[in-house]
């Protein structure tokens, strides 16, 4: 019961937001159906006329099904960037398939017959296809149709890894921070959404065919004299509706002039920190800003930046010196800074701006009782018994040469597995006791709020990670004050500031915009 009243005391505290990202959904899920449809259905009927494309084009999209849908948002990145596109282009390969075989199979079925006698009152081939093949096929079409727009309100969800909206920004800020309010915040509206539109598409597919349409039993839904006669109005209505929304979805997903878009990778730190970017430029500026959070890793963001999908967010000095500069590990945070202010700029034209404050390098994290039955002080003493213990870090950890890669070959690591999971998931299976020690950030609230310990990185490996404001040189040259603006936050936040902030947001459970916006005005750096 205490769940069920925790869960509503977030809903309705947070309606405004599940609202916006409700919206959002639907008109990405609008839109890339329709794009769907308009592909598939012709290509059904070209396989029909042209039977030796059948196999390579039903093949093609049968294997697009196989593929993991973050696999191929992260082959898009590289080529189209970030937000809507990428996200509609895989809702759209993902929908095709059952669109054209269901569009192949209907008009493949009607009785030869039938073809001959249209034939033999003088009707074209197109006449046949608009008068006679279309209408008795169009039943098993709506169907595909029906599964394609269902499947795609799921599907759609995984587009805020590209910072695209939706609900999927509640279901992954959810896991993030191990908040399961906010996980079925995002996941009950997509359930209640993929019902709605199964609903009303199963309506068109009635008001549509000629007869009826095919129920999941098989059988024929028949339209009686008095429904059929009730078509028009309810189908004005419902065209209307699309074509508005569809127009909405057009416009929302153009980039106006003098918009700074703020990006932000896929933590609670990082939501803050994009925050506090975004407030102080709408107050100090007459710039309009969107805001671009809640991407996907270092890669996503970067990527975004490079290709002008956003003009600026914050990221770490560690993580541009090893992970994108790919040099090796260095400990003085003077030297990392200078070379990462230098080289960035040099091939990426990216400025790097001054330092925020904090440094959130990585950390090991252990539970106490493992702290007190195995003696825990430093990463040495955990190495001497990882024989015994799972490590469970996250993805990106566990692939880093600043991560893991690097770790073991500082420490004699030899953990009975290694098992990486993503985000605040790592959290969860620390304390479902399916691994022992896991990678953290500094300045994480979550470790106050499991009350984990933090082991001594006694061989001092882990760089140096200062947060730090990069903005494209191209956003600079149209707007330089952008820098004295985001330098303002420099040397204002403190590593025990962050993550009392984290444990805000974290914890108490504050939106991330809250505690950013608090946290200016405090500093003055904003007015209320």
């Amino acid at each position: 019961m205490n769940a069920i009243q925790s869960f509503f005391d977030y809903f309705t505290s947070n309606t405004d937001q599940i609202g916006t990202l409700l919206l959002e959904h639907l008109q990405l899920t609008v839109f890339a159906v329709s794009l769907a449809v308009l592909l598939g259905v012709p290509l059904g009927i070209l396989i029909l006329r042209i039977p030796r494309l059948a196999k390579p084009i039903l093949g093609l999209t049968s294997v697009v099904q196989a593929v993991p849908s973050l696999a191929l948002l992260g082959f898009l990145i590289p080529f189209i960037g970030i937000g809507s596109t990428p996200a509609i282009i895989m809702v759209v390969l993902y929908s095709l398939l059952p669109i054209v075989k269901n569009t192949y199979t209907g008009l493949s079925s009607i009785p030869g017959d039938t073809l001959e006698s249209a034939k033999g009152i003088g009707l074209t081939d197109r006449q046949i296809l608009s008068k006679i093949q279309l209408p008795l096929a169009l039943p098993i079409i709506m169907a595909g149709i029906r599964i394609s727009a269902v499947t795609a309100v799921g599907l759609m969800t995984i587009s805020a890894f590209v910072g695209a909206g939706g609900l999927g920004y509640l279901v992954f800020a959810g896991i993030q921070t191990v908040d399961n309010n906010q996980i079925l915040a995002g996941a009950i509206p997509a359930g209640l959404l993929a019902l709605l539109i199964d609903f009303i598409v199963s309506r068109i597919e009635y008001k549509v065919a000629p007869n009826g349409i095919v129920l999941a039993d098989g059988r024929m839904k028949k339209k009686t004299r008095r429904s059929a006669k009730k078509v028009t109005k309810p189908l004005i209505v419902i065209a209307t509706a699309f074509v508005l929304l569809l127009a909405g979805s057009i416009y929302a997903f153009t980039r106006e002039d003098d918009t700074i878009v703020v990006g932000s990778k896929n933590f609670t730190e990082q939501l803050i920190l994009g925050n506090m970017v975004a407030d102080l430029i709408e107050d100090k500026t007459d710039l309009d800003v969107k805001r671009q959070l809640n991407l996907g890793g270092t890669q996503v963001a970067f990527s975004a930046l490079r290709t002008g999908e956003i003009d600026t967010y914050v990221e770490y000095t560690g993580t541009l010196f090893v992970d994108v500069l790919k040099q090796e590990v260095e400990n003085d945070p003077d030297v990392v800074y200078d070379k990462v202010v230098k080289q960035v700029n040099e091939r990426f034209d990216i400025r790097t701006l001054d330092p925020i404050g904090f440094n959130n390098t990585y950390a090991i994290a252990v539970k106490q009782e493992d702290v007190d039955k195995y003696g825990l002080k430093t990463v040495s003493d955990l190495a001497a018994v990882s024989d015994e213990l799972v490590f469970g870090p996250t993805i990106e950890f566990s692939n880093r040469e600043d991560g893991y890669l690097g770790l073991k070959e500082a420490y004699p690591f030899n953990f009975q597995d290694v098992k990486p999971v993503d985000g605040g998931l790592r959290y969860t299976a620390l304390m479902n006791n399916e691994s022992n020690a896991i990678d953290s950030f500094s300045t994480d609230g979550l470790l106050k709020r499991f009350d984990l310990t933090v082991l001594e990185d006694d061989k001092q490996f882990f760089p140096p990670y200062y947060a730090v404001p990069i903005v494209s040189e191209e956003t600079l040259a149209e707007h330089p004050e952008l820098a004295d603006v985001l330098n303002l936050l420099s040397g204002k936040i403190t590593d025990e500031t962050m993550q009392e902030l984290n444990y805000l947001a974290d914890v108490e459970k504050q939106r991330p915009e809250k505690v950013a916006r608090d946290f200016l005005i405090q500093e003055g750096l904003i007015e209320q």
